[in-house]
């Protein structure tokens, strides 16, 4: 538990990376995600704030959990999900009017439909309610549900994990292969539907990332296999990039062979498939391998945007999510010219980086005023 209290830099650092991956990707034909690893693997963005998510979880509340006990814990817990479900529900609102305003002023109906938001104007008191159970959501609204369903049952899992993290991800485990197995799943409205991030699938990102957290320093034990691990990773990252480039260009999809084809298809995100789930253990191996916790780089300034974007997670995303429908409707506008996708990148990177410093500005701020209150209370005794 003292090794999951130690603060990782490198946790802000590529949750930033994973929310401007996320936003560079939910803009369609946009040139730039080239630069995300959703094309080169069969994973992507949504494994890494996943994991990171599980990891910090237990950073943040594993020693209140020792200090303060369970009831208190549980409470702050729960206070962050009634956080991130407020926000979430803050970002429908804004999100599916943004939708409709763009839908009307520029007499494009087609663009409600292809957002799925149809079910809100086919019965609208049904609509709000399902979206009030996190079942109704609009297209790139799926990661924040899935990611309060995963913290609301947290405060039952932190206990077990802390003491007995194997035993954890054994039970995670076989509720992952469960769910495959079995096809379980979560309803989501329209009646026909389910959800994107099927939580009991994606579980097992989540809380392999907790273990992680408590095991700590002890992963230093797998160094002893690093060669051959090493080795293994690479290789699969390298078949992952060519399978998925061969999505994008017909002479390599011609040279998969039917077998591999027939054993690996369909690679499923919504049950995270277990070439996804490989895929993005042998990145988190190699990143360890190459950026360690101590790398003095981590601390050049050049970084310092990611990683406060990483920071303020919950703001990002939200702004992220919003700008990523601006981004394509303006793309459209100029039919998808490469110089519109390139400057709407870097504009909505731009924005997303002036929010997460004003917050850390806010942030100090808060920090400064119970300072000066406690100095205040002294000096009056």
């Amino acid at each position: 538990m003292a090794a999951a209290s130690v603060r990782d830099i490198r946790l802000d650092l590529f949750r930033g990376l994973a929310l401007w991956f996320i936003f560079l990707d939910h803009i369609p034909t946009n040139i730039v995600s080239w630069l995300t690893v959703r094309n080169y693997g069969f994973s992507d963005a949504t494994e890494i704030f996943v994991f990171i998510s599980g990891y910090t979880a237990v950073i943040a509340y594993s020693r209140m959990l020792e200090e303060e006990g369970w009831p208190r814990t549980a409470a702050r817990i729960y206070r962050r999900v009634w956080q991130l479900y407020v926000a979430h529900i803050l970002l429908f609102v804004a999100f599916s009017a943004q939708i409709a305003w763009v839908s009307i002023a520029r007499d494009t109906p087609a663009l409600i439909e292809e957002m799925q938001l149809m079910g809100l104007g086919d019965n609208p008191y049904r609509a709000i309610l399902e979206a009030a159970l996190l079942k109704f959501r609009p297209v790139n609204l799926d990661v924040l549900p899935l990611y309060i369903v995963l913290l609301a049952a947290f405060p039952l899992v932190l206990p077990i994990m802390v003491r007995w993290p194997w035993f954890v991800i054994a039970v995670s485990i076989a509720l992952y292969a469960a769910t495959c197995r079995l096809n379980w799943s979560l309803p989501a409205y329209p009646d026909e539907k389910v959800w994107y991030f099927n939580p009991m699938a994606w579980q097992v990102v989540f809380h392999v990332g907790a273990a992680c957290a408590v095991f700590g320093p002890g992963l230093s034990r797998l160094d002893r296999f690093r060669a051959p691990l090493t080795i293994l990773a690479i290789a699969f990252i390298l078949f992952a990039a060519f399978i998925a480039l061969s999505w994008q260009y017909n002479p390599l999809e011609r040279l998969v062979p039917t077998w591999v084809a027939r054993i690996i298809y369909p690679i499923d995100k919504t049950n995270i498939d277990i070439l996804r789930f490989l895929h993005f253990l042998a990145i988190a191996w190699l990143v360890r391998i190459a950026v360690p916790i101590d790398a003095p780089g981590l601390k050049w300034p050049l970084w310092e945007p990611l990683r406060r974007c990483g920071e303020a997670s919950l703001l990002i995303f939200c702004i992220g999510t919003f700008l990523a429908l601006s981004g394509q409707v303006i793309v459209s506008h100029y039919e998808d010219s490469i110089l519109s996708q390139i400057l709407v990148s870097i504009g909505g990177i731009a924005i997303m980086c002036v929010a997460a410093y004003i917050a850390a500005w806010f942030k100090r701020g808060n920090a400064r005023v119970p300072a000066r209150t406690r100095a205040a209370n002294g000096a009056s005794k």
